[in-house]
């Protein structure tokens, strides 16, 4: 049974190259403890990313009192929101059960996490800072830089991240799309009777076209990719050359996602400045995040060119 349990957990995990290290050590373990209890009471991946959704705002809203017992009871509940988060993912890849609308509801559960921390430290700070009571605005404006930089930053790595999987384990073990397709299917699925699933790729194809924006050298490369092997696999030879190159850079994905932030936004409140996390994210992710897109940028070139070349032709 042990040997059973083990080789239905390493199922239930993306990929090696791609798993960060406290995901490995903390929350893939209790992740995959609620996605096999979950899969035995029928419980859908879909209905854990809505239970995770309540959890985490709920510990947001924690975050607004000063007391540092109910900003304990806060951390506590994110863990457990982040816990399930990780728990549908297991439960999807141990059933089987993927859908597009259980993606964008993956993405937007941390979204809303995250805006009602952002709003609960800026009502916090205004009412118990004397500078932040006396320039109020000075703390939206700088949530709202920071949301829009921590949003740009998680587009990065997760598209990053769907590229080094697609190139591992081919379309099966990536959820990378193309903007295109997707406007395609928009236009294909009518508003009567499919108001939700129209609605989840209006938004699920905006967020594609701001990924496909932000990463042109990557684009130059799939479309080479495209002209050469169609849909078909590429040779070992570029896939192994690739992943050596693109898997360095995995992480600082990792380190672009909830568990690094989550750290310095529970360091930030217990130091009793929640404001430090706006900070955090203005400079240490952004700079974690430029350096990466250089990287994975110049790295699509480098192959975009060795392809022209003929490098890797049959």
């Amino acid at each position: 049974m042990f040997a059973d349990l083990k080789r239905q957990y390493r199922a239930s995990l993306k990929s090696a190259d791609t798993e960060e290290g406290i995901d490995l050590a903390f929350y893939r373990p209790i992740g995959f403890a609620w996605a096999y209890l979950f899969r035995r009471l029928g419980v859908t991946p879909n209905a854990v990313t809505v239970a995770s959704i309540f959890l985490g705002v709920a510990a947001g809203v924690l975050f607004y009192p000063e007391g540092l017992w109910l900003n304990c009871i806060g951390m506590a509940l994110l863990v457990w929101a982040n816990s399930f988060d990780s728990a549908d993912g297991q439960l999807a890849r141990l059933t089987g059960n993927y859908s597009k609308t259980g993606r964008i509801l993956d993405g937007l559960s941390g979204d809303l996490w995250f805006a009602t921390i952002y709003v609960a430290i800026c009502l916090r700070e205004v009412h118990t800072s004397p500078y932040f009571a006396a320039h109020a605005w000075l703390i939206w404006f700088v949530a709202a830089l920071a949301g829009g930089c921590h949003a740009r930053q998680a587009a990065l790595a997760d598209y990053y991240r769907q590229f080094h999987l697609y190139i591992v384990n081919g379309t099966a073990g990536s959820e990378l799309d193309r903007a295109a397709d997707l406007a395609a299917q928009l236009r294909a699925t009518p508003w009567k009777g499919n108001f939700w699933r129209k609605t989840v790729l209006f938004v699920y194809k905006n967020y594609t076209d701001n990924q496909e924006l932000l990463t042109p050298a990557m684009q130059h490369l799939r479309g080479e990719m495209t002209a050469r092997w169609g849909h078909a696999r590429p040779p070992r030879p570029f896939l192994d050359d690739f992943r050596a190159a693109s898997r360095p850079l995995m992480k600082y994905t990792n380190f672009l996602t909830f568990n690094w932030r989550s750290i310095t936004l529970f360091a930030s409140l217990l130091a009793g400045r929640p404001w430090l996390y706006f900070a955090v994210e203005l400079t240490v992710f952004n700079a974690v995040t430029a350096y990466m897109w250089w990287r994975h940028e110049s790295i699509c070139r480098r192959f975009t060119i060795a392809l022209r070349s003929g490098r890797y032709d049959d």
